[in-house]
């Protein structure tokens, strides 16, 4: 998400890039990483692999400890860094929108529709695993809040982010499974282009045209669904949004020396919950969730959050302190293009793994995918740089905002 600012007639215009806060975009590049090594086993169709075809790989029991660490440093987190920075931008889009006499929610719904519709698009012919249309369609709930007070909201995002271990518990009770429906549709998809449960793993391995590829994509977002359900991801996206609104509200990324005591609370706060925490859901996780999911989603609750805030408070302690970290400073350029380096993954992912690229899907240890996904990530910042240095916008941010403000910005810098 962007600032918005008055140009000539009145007009709405995105921010200039002398009014960016740095340390926006080193979190948003930064939570890129961390959202890369969480999705690349899905890329490289490990995910799909069954356990004893895992175990037969030669890194099987380096794959075992990378498989736990994930769990413990990974999963989670920095989705929730990345919806945190959503929450932000909205307040900033209203905030300068309300200062400067423009239509904020004029603006703010039409760029949540061109992003529903970049959404669609990324989910249903590149990945099934996208995000976008998810975080489109619950931004559009976020002007309902925009007069609550802080302590509404921290209350709403507080009663969201719980909501999850209450209806699992309430399932595991009751014995029902909400997303039922969408598992027999999605089977009933699989039936009809032949995909099993033999050849789940090695189908787009060994698909050899796209035709292959988008069979299994229209199945996948079946999946897709069933894992928001399952997942209650509506309720903890709205939820992380709100504090992200009540983060952005307060300015809290342009008063970082101001807030180091609240930073430094935060992140010792954090740690020292979620970390031993995040052991015990890595267990929960390896295990297969051994105590149920409704003590599962409360591990989710009390480990996964308390880690990405701490998270954020440390990168921001850290870059208060040391402004020109060149590691920052490289990833904040992947910041300022997110979404066209977060399309640009799954893109890696197909041309690395699937059997229209190179095909190396299902027969990569997960050792070996963590350090591809690190490597692309380097590939991503390092161009990133290279075409900021030429361009004003990442290529689908140019689209995005010229879709949004309905008209057309330079791309090349003068």
């Amino acid at each position: 998400m962007t600032d918005t600012k008055k140009g000539h007639g009145g007009a709405a215009m995105p921010v200039r890039q002398k009014e960016r806060f740095a340390i926006l975009d080193i979190l948003r590049g930064l939570a890129l990483v961390g959202i890369a090594v969480a999705n690349f086993p899905e890329f490289a169709l490990y995910t799909f692999l069954k356990p004893e075809a895992a175990a037969a790989m030669p890194t099987a029991s380096v794959d075992s400890v990378v498989r736990f660490l994930q769990y413990v440093f990974v999963d989670g987190k920095f989705y929730t860094i990345f919806s945190l920075l959503f929450g932000i931008g909205f307040s900033i889009i209203m905030a300068n929108a309300e200062r400067r006499g423009a239509s904020g929610f004029r603006i703010f719904y039409r760029r949540m529709a061109v992003l529903l519709a970049i959404g669609f698009l990324h989910l249903m012919f590149i990945w099934s695993g996208d995000i976008l249309m998810l975080y489109a369609l619950m931004g559009m709930l976020l002007p309902l809040f925009r007069r609550a007070s802080d302590r509404a909201l921290l209350s709403w995002a507080a009663a969201l982010l719980f909501l999850p271990v209450v209806i699992d518990l309430a399932c595991q009770l009751a014995g029902v499974s909400l997303s039922a429906g969408v598992v027999r549709l999605q089977w009933h998809y699989c039936a009809k282009y032949g995909i099993t449960e033999d050849n789940f793993a090695y189908w787009l391995r060994d698909a050899d045209s796209y035709a292959g590829v988008f069979q299994f994509l229209i199945q996948g977002a079946i999946v897709r669904v069933q894992e928001f359900v399952d997942g209650n991801r509506y309720f903890k996206v709205l939820g992380l949004f709100l504090i992200g609104l009540w983060l952005g509200r307060r300015r809290m990324y342009a008063h970082l020396v101001l807030r180091r005591r609240w930073l430094l609370r935060v992140a010792r706060v954090g740690f020292a919950l979620g970390l031993p925490l995040s052991v015990v859901y890595a267990w929960s996780s390896v295990n297969g969730h051994p105590l149920g999911n409704a003590f599962h989603s409360l591990l989710y609750f009390v480990s996964v959050y308390p880690m990405g805030f701490a998270y954020v408070a440390a990168v921001c302690l850290i870059h208060q302190r040391r402004p020109g970290l060149r590691f920052f400073c490289l990833f904040g350029f992947s910041g300022r293009m997110a979404l066209t380096n977060y399309i640009g993954q799954s893109v890696w992912g197909m041309a690395l793994f699937y059997g229209i690229g190179l095909g190396f899907g299902a027969s990569t240890g997960l050792v070996f995918v963590v350090l591809v996904a690190l490597g692309v990530c380097v590939a991503e910042a390092v161009f990133s740089r290279w075409w900021l240095r030429l361009c004003n916008f990442g290529p689908l941010e140019w689209l995005w905002r010229m879709a949004t403000y309905g008209r057309r910005f330079p791309l090349l810098r003068r």
